[in-house]
């Protein structure tokens, strides 16, 4: 009897990691610089012009700038602009745009959405030694105002114990993992720009709120506190530059 023998499938191939916008529109503008369209010393034109020109967010194109600043491409100038920079050595490399890390915005987005849900189930399954944890943590950023690493400790561990107060562990494994993935050198430089006291202040004043909706038990509010908060730090994120 002859045996037929039925071919292997081919394994399939392993699909790319996404795409990361920010980077390859930073290839974009820095091909331009190269091919001598923008010359060193030279202010580039402004964020709304860029973004019109390759049809971005002033968000995306946000990211590209400070990735071209980390490359030592451009310079971004408080105040004044973002000017083209003579090539150096030893400037930071990032990865090619299927390599790259998520960007801040993307990442800020996701927060958004997911932890709003969380701080909406924790304020009806908290109990009083979760309040306590989120308090200590709340107490311990304002008195670390001034200690900007001190401060942003306290602010992931406020996040973390709300998500841990919904007594999901899948839930808690999510914001760790969110919190774990900002980090590196864009998060470094846009916080640079970005991240300053009076961000903390604002920021002391909504985990207040969020903190109070979860004391009062009122979903719907911690829910909008979260929510409120993670865009306003978006926002400041995405405004001009200073």
């Amino acid at each position: 009897m002859n045996l037929h023998v039925i071919p292997k499938l081919a394994e399939p191939a392993s699909k790319p990691a996404a795409d990361r916008a920010y980077v390859r529109l930073a290839a974009q503008i820095q091909a331009l610089v190269a091919q001598g369209e923008f010359t060193a010393g030279q202010r580039l034109p402004a964020e709304r012009a860029l973004a019109e020109r390759f049809d971005v967010s002033r968000t995306s194109l946000r990211e590209a700038i400070i990735a071209l600043e980390l490359q030592g491409v451009v310079e971004v100038r408080g105040g004044s602009g973002i000017y083209v920079c003579e090539s150096k050595p030893g400037v930071i490399r990032l990865p090619p745009a299927q390599e790259a890390g998520t960007g801040p915005f993307e990442l800020l987005r996701a927060r958004c959405l997911i932890e709003s849900e969380i701080a909406a189930l924790a304020a009806v399954t908290r109990k009083d030694a979760d309040l306590d944890r989120i308090f200590e943590a709340l107490t311990t950023m304002r008195e670390q105002m001034m200690d900007k690493a001190a401060n942003e400790e306290a602010d992931r561990r406020f996040h973390l114990d709300i998500a841990q107060s919904t007594g999901n562990s899948v839930l808690l494994a999510t914001v760790v993992s969110l919190w774990d993935q900002a980090r590196g050198p864009i998060w470094e430089k846009i916080e640079q720009h970005f991240h300053t006291q009076e961000l903390r202040q604002a920021s002391q004043e909504d985990h207040q709120r969020i903190f109070s909706a979860l004391v009062a038990g009122d979903a719907d509010a911690a829910k909008q506190a979260m929510r409120g908060h993670l865009e306003r730090v978006i926002g400041e994120f995405a405004q001009g530059w200073r």
